[in-house]
């Protein structure tokens, strides 16, 4: 049976994981009685709530192609630059990528990181523009800016001969014109098929047993399993392998229990594998990602992708307010110390350390997407955390301090379109281009450090009404561009513990915005609203109105509080400052002071000061 091995890459909300589901469907992967949810693939519920691609997954399809039988495995890729760890690792088991464009919006910043990394692997790209079936598409225009996007990227004259489809991924079809008959998807199977070159490894098959593991996951009844590309060989169940660490360490020897391969949505064992597919091992106990499985008599490991460093670093420390202990049942700091280096062993783009005080730990990623799937990830398993703000990893070289440079795609209405230039350049951002694309909209390109957008992206919806779109994606390393001003209000802490009364948040809300509302509990140190001044207040939301003996003509007017803001997880963290931290907990997200005692307080300051 004919082999191909490919991935398909695109920027988000771009309909790559929708045209995988159709690719399925139409593949007869699923029985004419099974039911096929919309998004299949996205079988994460972080995923399904968020609508994005978190984990990069294997499928499997067979095809009847015109020199016979043949099995595509497929690899769907996040599309945000923030889980790039999985695109670099994936990337490293196909033969080739089918790249996804929305032909209305043509390439985005996501597009350039996942196709740079393609491109130099040597992969050989196939180009399809999807959704042309909107009003607004502009597939010949999307298919120019794709050209010119991979000439600045290097890419080679064979790279740049690319073929391409126009398609729509929620209709099921692809086709080479725009006037084709547009009725199912065989077009890009077939394209694949002669494009996509066989695994070079299938020449390997006599040779001893190799492959490099780059996907980590656990199973209750196997254990841990690993999946990567055999590079040469074969196997079967019940054969000693060995592992090595990229540096060539042994790391264990073990016996093969399950070869697993890729069928549908699902995976199922097989009698062997041989070299060129991709399959999933079990067995194990303590080799993971990036390292090399292979036969005992081979001494050397397989080469592993470079992963590219963090670029920002959050502290993820105990639940030590008063109210710890209450939602969660994980809360000690050796139990979230064991969580995040399980995370760190199956995600190469996540590192851990320690801090000097053993409760708190230093997890350094891509962006603070990243670390908001991670926090959500646990405080749906029960843990209870409190998250500082989001810093910037910064790098020395030949005396010279750098930091990371963010390109921002920036799409809005042209009335709003000067206060976002605006606000980056007070943010240090520095516009490279902006022009218009029509129907009232302008799109501005911009280079800006990565810690003055941290916590910008609120302040842009609300610039721009909502209406605004903002992509951003890693661009280099720049020298240092000086301070960024910060938040600039300060925020009503709680000076009491109770429940908050109604007659007290309704005279504090002259005072600024609040985040709570009646009968929610606060404890001293709490962050309950923001100031509408740039200096923090101390105020008491517990405070009840005085009765007397004397009667009104009338009664009291009902107290009607506005309705508090409430803000989502990676809110929040953009939202604190400094001295603050974000108490996580199954149940609530609440913002604190680092130190709930205004005593200890103000000497930090002084000290600081």
């Amino acid at each position: 049976m004919t082999l191909r091995n490919v991935a398909i890459i695109a920027h988000v909300d771009h309909g790559k994981t929708t045209l995988v589901d159709e690719l399925l469907k139409q593949s007869g992967a699923f029985r004419d009685n099974q039911a096929v949810a919309e998004r299949a693939m996205d079988s994460n519920a972080l995923e399904q709530e968020r609508g994005i691609t978190i984990f990069a997954k294997c499928t499997s399809v067979e095809w009847a192609g015109a020199d016979g039988p043949a099995r595509i495995n497929i690899v769907d890729t996040p599309g945000h630059a923030d889980f790039g760890g999985e695109v670099e690792r994936i990337l490293s088991m196909v033969d080739g990528v089918v790249l996804l464009v929305d032909a209305a919006e043509g390439p985005m910043p996501q597009t350039k990181f996942v196709t740079s990394k393609a491109l130099a692997l040597g992969l050989k790209p196939i180009v399809v523009l999807n959704k042309v079936d909107k009003p607004e598409a502009d597939p010949d225009r999307a298919l120019d800016e794709v050209f010119d996007l991979f000439a600045n990227l290097g890419a080679t004259d064979e790279q740049l001969d690319f073929p391409s489809l126009y398609a729509s991924g929620r209709s099921g079809w692809a086709d080479e014109t725009l006037e084709g008959p547009r009725d199912s998807l065989k077009p890009l199977f077939d394209l694949i098929l002669r494009h996509v070159p066989a695994p070079q490894q299938l020449a390997a098959i006599d040779e001893p047993f190799q492959m490099l593991a780059t996907t980590l996951q656990a199973d209750n009844f196997l254990g841990r399993i690993l999946t990567g590309r055999v590079e040469s060989g074969r196997l079967s169940a019940g054969k000693t392998l060995k592992a090595l660490s990229r540096d060539g360490k042994e790391i264990e020897r073990f016996r093969v229990s399950k070869v697993l391969a890729f069928r549908g949505l699902g995976q199922q064992p097989i009698d062997e594998a041989t070299a060129g597919d991709i399959v999933a091992l079990a067995g194990m106990s303590k080799a993971t990602v990036a390292d090399s499985l292979l036969d005992p008599a081979i001494e050397t490991p397989l080469p592993a992708q470079p992963i590219d460093p963090p670029t920002i670093t959050v502290t993820f420390g105990i639940n030590d307010s008063p109210m710890a202990g209450r939602d969660g049942d994980k809360v000690q700091s050796r139990v979230i110390r064991e969580r995040l280096m399980r995370q760190a062993e199956g995600d190469v783009a996540i590192s851990v350390k320690d801090t000097p005080s053993g409760e708190a730990f230093e997890v350094s990623g891509r962006g603070e997407l990243q670390m908001g799937v991670l926090i959500e990830t646990m405080r749906r398993e029960g843990y209870e955390l409190s998250i500082s703000r989001p810093r910037v990893v910064f790098r020395e070289e030949d005396g010279q301090r750098l930091e990371p440079i963010e390109e921002c795609t920036i799409d809005v209405d042209e009335e709003f379109a000067g206060a976002v230039v605006e606000k980056l350049a007070t943010r240090k951002g520095e516009m490279t281009d902006m022009r218009a694309t029509g129907g009232g909209k302008t799109r501005i390109i911009a280079l800006a450090p990565s810690r003055g957008l941290i916590g910008y992206h609120g302040e842009f919806l609300t610039d721009t009404r909502g209406t605004g779109v903002l992509n951003r994606v890693f661009h280099s390393w720049a020298p240092y561009k000086g301070l960024i001003p910060g938040r600039r209000r300060g925020v009503l802490i709680s000076m009491e513990n109770g429940n908050a009364a109604p007659y007290a948040l309704f005279n504090l809300e002259e005072r600024g915005k609040l985040f709570i509302t009646s009968g929610e509990t606060c404890y001293e140190g709490m962050i309950i609203g923001e100031h509408s001044r740039d200096n923090d207040l101390e105020v008491n939301p517990l405070k009840g109105k005085k009765l007397t003996n004397v009667r009104a003509s009338g009664k009291d007017e009902a107290v009607v509080l506005t309705p508090p803001i409430k803000l989502s997880l990676e809110q929040a963290i953009a939202y604190i400052d400094d001295d603050e931290l974000v108490e996580v907990t199954p149940s609530h997200i609440r913002l604190r002071k680092r130190w709930l005692d205004p005593h200890e307080r103000k000497r930090r300051a002084k000290a600081a000061a």
